[in-house]
């Protein structure tokens, strides 16, 4: 998946008329390739070649292009960042999020968005945009076969606690 999405976003960008620059794309890919969603400084740390340090703002700046674009998405309740699925579509992020492991998976769902604009439009409201995602918690079902599986449940109010 990780390569195909790479080529997606490529696409995307030749589309849109956007750089998809050399240091884009390797943050995209070291995002995409991860196991579970990364930190900002784990992406940096990833970045930087043995004895040197790539500059933080640079990999913000990165990571905000990515983000503005729909490439990637933000993970508020663990300050973290995970590779959209479907970079083409305008969609409701839905992310079930493994309190044990880290993992994220995305929920590319339509119901989500049709439920948001029903219930939105039983209020009045006409909504446009969705700037955050919706981040269920719990535990995938790898860590929850596992022995003492089920830990005290946990407050997330956008940090780990």
């Amino acid at each position: 998946m990780n390569e195909e999405l790479l080529l997606r976003v490529e696409a995307v960008c030749r589309e849109r008329g956007l750089r998809l620059t050399p240091l884009r794309s390797l943050v995209l890919g070291l995002i995409a390739r991860a196991e579970r969603p990364l930190k900002a400084y784990e992406v940096l740390e990833l970045i930087s070649a043995p004895g040197t340090v790539a500059a933080p703002p640079t990999v913000y700046r990165t990571i905000d292009f990515l983000l503005e674009h729909g490439f990637v998405h933000k993970l508020e309740s663990i300050n973290a960042f995970a590779a959209c699925r479907d970079p083409r579509a305008v969609h409701t992020g839905a992310f079930l999020i493994c309190d044990r492991c880290r993992s994220a998976d995305e929920l590319l769902d339509e119901a989500f968005g049709d439920l948001v604009r029903r219930c939105a439009g039983r209020h009045g409201f006409a909504p446009h945009a969705q700037t955050r995602t919706l981040e269920v918690h719990g535990l995938c079902t790898s860590c929850a076969e596992l022995p003492d599986a089920h830990p005290k449940r946990r407050r997330h109010r956008g940090r780990r606690t």
